[in-house]
């Protein structure tokens, strides 16, 4: 059997573990080829395959981003790409392909699935908003830096009697935010799933002062919104799966909280800081299990599935139900969170 790999959308911290082991189980132990395509679906379009064997993919269980490379390439946006695609598939000779990504790339997976190409999807992405399993791989160490840099602002803050906003990543979700900003003993924390009001958290902060504290640490994701239904953005421009790229909240919050204090207030925005990097111990073992476990439902015959970790078990699902709701903050973890709020 030659099995096809390729990783989508942004890159995260793990992919070369899901890789390793991807190569490790299917040449090593069940005798299979594994052809790699480089920079996601945009590769598999124009053609660029590797082999991949257990030699060529020694040393990758530690590294950050993908030897793959990615992409954000929709092969469902311009005509012909998908033709394109199954010309690779069938040129290469791929029997099943694995797809390791987030909401599109899985997404496009599904789509080939249904049209009669057999694919396997890895769930991925720092934001951890996939459903239908428990957490993806990225996500620990995105939340491992932010709260690092969290600990080392407090510090800093505490020395200038200012008041420090922290963008983190998290379009839709604001997992990466809430969990970074309870460990690392932020002062109030703003995701996307609840509108916040500015004058509420500044009044807040005024408190805080009031209080005693001569500083302040405000995390908030950046596809948190105010209540009045605006959303900060560096651009218009959309990428190939419609979505706008985000960024900015942080700035605009900043200058809004400073309006209404008058706190010396700071941006730090972490950004791609977060996607890069060696990835923790917990990642690396979770890449690697579902990796594994990807290759066995390839070798099965397993077809529009993903591999998806329940509880301590990683266990095959439906590629529709990973796709059919996006994973967000309940209103009831952010609660626990507020009681360290003031």
């Amino acid at each position: 059997m030659r099995i096809g790999l390729l990783n989508g959308g942004g890159d995260c911290p793990g992919l070369n573990a899901v890789t390793r082991a991807v190569v490790r189980k299917g040449e090593g132990v069940l005798g299979h080829q594994i052809v790699g395509f480089r920079h996601g679906w945009r590769g598999l379009i124009a053609g660029e395959a590797i082999e991949l064997t257990t030699d060529s993919t020694r040393g990758l269980l530690y590294r950050g981003g993908t030897v793959l490379g990615t992409s954000r390439t929709n092969p469902y946006k311009q005509e012909g790409d998908v033709d394109a695609v199954r010309d690779t598939l069938a040129r290469e000779h791929i029997d099943v392909l694995i797809a390791v990504g987030g909401e599109d790339t899985l997404g496009v997976a599904h789509r080939l699935s249904e049209d009669g190409v057999a694919c396997v999807g890895v769930p991925k992405t720092i934001d951890n908003d996939l459903g239908a399993t428990d957490y993806t791989f990225g996500f620990d160490t995105a939340v491992q830096i932010a709260t690092e840099a969290i600990d080392r602002l407090h510090t800093t803050a505490e020395s200038h009697d200012r008041v420090i906003v922290v963008e983190v990543m998290g379009r839709h979700a604001g997992w990466i935010a809430l969990h970074s900003g309870l460990a690392g003993g932020a002062d109030a924390i703003l995701i996307p799933e609840v509108a916040f009001d500015v004058e509420e958290l500044a009044a807040q902060l005024q408190h805080r002062h009031a209080r005693g504290a001569n500083s302040s640490i405000v995390v908030v994701a950046e596809g948190a919104t105010p209540l009045e239904g605006t959303m900060a953005t560096q651009d218009a421009e959309l990428d190939e799966f419609g979505h706008v790229r985000l960024g900015g909240i942080a700035a605009r919050l900043a200058l809004e909280v400073k309006a209404r204090t008058g706190f010396d207030t700071r941006v730090v925005v972490l950004g791609h800081l977060l996607r890069g990097g060696t990835p923790t111990a917990y990642d690396r073992i979770l890449a690697t299990r579902l990796g594994l476990a990807a290759v066995d439902a390839a070798h099965d015959g397993v077809a529009d599935v993903m591999v998806a970790l329940r509880g301590t078990d990683i266990v095959r699902v439906p590629l529709a139900d990973a796709l059919d709701t996006l994973k967000t903050v309940p209103p009831e973890r952010l609660a626990e969170a507020e009681v360290f709020f003031g």
